[in-house]
């Protein structure tokens, strides 16, 4: 009766892009200049940039990590879930279906109320697919926004001081002067922050 595989299984594909959404919106994240700045700066050839490979912070980042760990856990849970459920139902289907063809109900009404029960039983079970996999779905999106917001927070902070009139996100930049990679200043310094953190709590 159950078509398809889980909805929860396709939770592996928001896993496998959940950084190439990050590098997606850390590459739109505000910029850290301003036009004039642009122009003036273009005119005398001293524009001050940088740039971060944040695929490397993602993947670096205790936040990121301790996040990461959270979803596995409550994805391993609801997959539990989920999978007992239907594990259940599957073994009444069968039994059904060989009842059925044993003629073993009474009457032909008594058939149709076990399929009807049956039914209802699979579309509780498709309903609560969908809700897990949404709540694990809303969860993922939720932890990308926490370490982006995180990430971008920093690095205002740390342009206060600096004072470049961009920061790229690094992933993209094909050719470039190492002197301008920050990304290990700014992982030390989330993680030292993150780590304070977490030692206050």
């Amino acid at each position: 009766m159950m078509k398809g595989s889980s909805l929860i299984v396709s939770i592996v594909a928001l896993i496998a892009v959940a950084v190439l959404y990050i590098l997606y919106f850390s590459g739109k994240g505000e910029s850290l200049g301003t036009v004039d700045k642009q122009a003036v700066r273009s005119a005398t050839g001293s524009m001050k940039i940088a740039y971060v490979k944040a695929d490397s912070v993602i993947l670096n980042y205790e936040l990121a990590q301790d996040l990461h760990d959270d979803f596995s856990k409550k994805q391993e849970a609801y997959n539990s879930e989920f999978g007992s459920k239907r594990q259940s139902f599957e073994k009444e289907a069968a039994a059904f279906q060989d009842k059925l063809q044993r003629g073993g109900f009474l009457t032909e009404q008594r058939a149709i109320q076990e399929r009807d029960r049956l039914v209802g039983k699979e579309q509780e079970i498709m309903k609560l697919d969908q809700e897990l996999s949404g709540k694990l779905a809303e969860l993922q999106t939720s932890n990308n926004k926490q370490i982006l917001d995180s990430l971008m927070n920093y690095l205002k902070s740390y342009n206060k001081n600096r004072q470049y009139d961009y920061i790229f996100n690094g992933a993209e930049v094909l050719i470039g002067d190492e002197a301008h990679n920050i990304t290990s200043d700014v992982l030390k310094a989330l993680n030292e922050r993150y780590s304070g953190k977490s030692a206050t709590e």
